[in-house]
């Protein structure tokens, strides 16, 4: 009530008739409050949960969130520990997607309703999948900043928002793997298969080295990766996972196919790019992208599918060829904590094994396609002879 002796914060009516309330925050400064209210209890009331958010460790300095949020997120992106790629895409997810919304606000203004109706906004402008990482993004900086005491709660908390469906990616039978390998020429015939039986990721194969090569064991160590960025620039640096070093036993057919790459193509110096252009320097995205297109339209094999996709076939041939989830995931170079549990005893030896079997597979297609051809080949002398 109006003169009673407040033991915490106080309040005083002003000439307008409306009550400013003002605590003494645990920092020693005065803290009134942001809106001055229409009665005395609206007043009390407020100093009342502030008082309470005190006593429960929940206060938070009102003035914490006044923080820019494009200076945030690029300084949050800067102290991230992440691959040269993944910093390229959260800056560029940054610039199109986010800061155009949320480049002048501070943190504090940042409110549910204003992330949905970001969400809303963007998933009318752009694919759901873009959508997904954007807000998943934005979820993880603003985490930071509850965790840095600037904000007490996190805006961003639509369900599922930050899921991704995608669509099932199409595989390549071993006969277009073949005139994939034929389309793009000798010099690339190797990386096509390694690409699918491997399976190896284009940033792996960019930087194997000659000295990575074990013909003996037929196989290739993948020690690093080099993506390649919108630039132009390659970014040598660290495989994608911890499990993306291992080693890549490949079918025992691809021995010569080594062999012959290691005299013709490779680098000659001991730890020479295994795979270059041929001008004989590292090999650009954009001039194998072109080669890759026409050998993918000489195939006949739809527009969608990527060199990326051969992965996923050799994911597919492999199972096909007994190999366990343990097996396929180990020759991937996946990893996480709990898939770590799940394959950690696929060792080398295994691999070699599943390799063998990835062989009798591609041998037996390879004699189906050529027997098929000879009958179809039969039965037009025969149609002719008639």
């Amino acid at each position: 009530m109006p003169g009673k002796k407040r033991r915490f914060g106080r309040i005083r009516k002003l000439r307008s008739g409306r009550y400013q309330a003002r605590y003494l925050g645990p920092d020693g400064l005065d803290r009134p409050a942001p809106d001055t209210f229409e009665t005395y209890g609206d007043a009390d009331d407020w100093l009342a949960a502030q008082q309470t958010d005190l006593r429960r460790g929940d206060w938070t300095d009102p003035d914490a969130g006044a923080v820019n949020f494009e200076e945030y997120a690029r300084t949050w992106v800067e102290e991230r520990e992440i691959g040269a790629t993944t910093e390229e895409l959260y800056l560029r997810l940054l610039r199109v997607h986010l800061l155009p919304t949320f480049e002048d606000l501070d943190l504090d203004e940042i409110t549910p309703p204003k992330v949905r109706a970001w969400r809303t906004e963007r998933k009318k402008a752009t694919g759901a999948s873009t959508v997904a990482k954007s807000y998943r993004l934005l979820k993880a900086i603003m985490e930071t900043a509850v965790d840095d005491e600037l904000i007490r709660r996190n805006p961003c908390r639509i369900k599922g928002a930050g899921k991704e469906s995608p669509e099932e990616r199409p595989t390549a039978t071993v006969a277009q793997v073949d005139a994939l390998a034929d389309a793009l020429g000798a010099r690339w015939r190797l990386m096509v298969y390694i690409a699918a039986y491997g399976p190896a990721r284009p940033e792996e194969q960019a930087g194997m080295r000659r000295s990575d090569v074990d013909l003996d064991a037929v196989g290739i160590w993948v020690r690093r990766a080099e993506p390649e960025l919108t630039t132009g620039r390659r970014a040598p640096g660290e495989t994608k996972t911890a499990a993306g070093k291992r080693f890549l036993a490949l079918p025992p057919f691809m021995k010569p196919v080594l062999k012959l790459h290691l005299e013709l193509y490779a680098e000659k110096a001991p730890d020479g790019l295994l795979f270059v252009g041929e001008r004989g320097k590292p090999f650009r995205r954009s001039t194998f992208g072109r080669k890759w297109r026409t050998a993918r339209a000489a195939v006949g094999l739809p527009e969608g599918f990527r060199f990326y996709d051969l992965r996923h076939t050799g994911h597919t041939l492999s199972t096909r060829s007994g190999a366990t989830l343990k097996d396929t995931m180990v020759r991937a170079g996946q990893s996480s904590e709990k898939a770590a549990m799940i394959y950690q005893h696929s060792d080398t030896e295994r691999q070699r094994e599943v390799a063998k079997k990835l062989d009798k597979t591609i041998r037996k297609a390879r004699k189906k396609a050529a027997k098929k051809r000879d009958d179809q080949s039969s039965g037009t002398d025969r149609a002719r002879d008639t």
